[in-house]
């Protein structure tokens, strides 16, 4: 699984589809959610691809006056269960890390995710909310 920092028109493309197919179409979030004016301001986004060069995951972040959210995390369905997660999650915090080093790191993970990002350091913050109709958790990475 490889895994980059979106850098072209086309690479950018390719993560909206993957959202597109992921949220909108997959769980029903309305598009006018899903896509926002941070998509081509100030988010930082990947792009995760098969051993074939196939683009089959995405994920985002950005500064906030909380700390740096990670955001929109979307894996294809049948390419799931094959680390493209986990290496979408390194990278960009790896990348949060290194741009903002001490940063409060934090995302809100839908509630069949949060096992796989305790699994990756971070840790629930306060009580379960509704954001798109989808129940989430406010979690982050421990400070320090």
């Amino acid at each position: 699984m490889q895994v980059r920092r979106i850098t072209t028109d086309a690479d950018l493309e390719a993560a909206l589809v993957i959202r597109r197919t992921v949220f909108v179409l997959g769980q029903n979030v309305p598009a006018d959610l899903e896509y926002d004016a941070h998509d081509r301001t100030d988010a930082a986004h990947y792009l995760a691809l098969t051993a074939t060069g196939q683009p089959c995951g995405t994920a985002r972040w950005r500064p906030t006056d909380k700390g740096v959210k990670l955001e929109r995390f979307a894996v294809l369905a049948e390419h799931r269960n094959q680390q493209a997660g986990a290496a979408l999650l390194a990278a960009v915090v790896r990348d949060v890390q290194a741009a903002h080093p001490g940063a409060l790191v934090y995302l809100h993970a839908q509630l069949p995710a949060v096992r796989f990002y305790e699994r990756h350091g971070f840790q629930k913050m306060g009580e379960k909310f509704v954001e798109a109709d989808i129940e989430h958790y406010r979690m982050a990475l421990p400070q320090g």
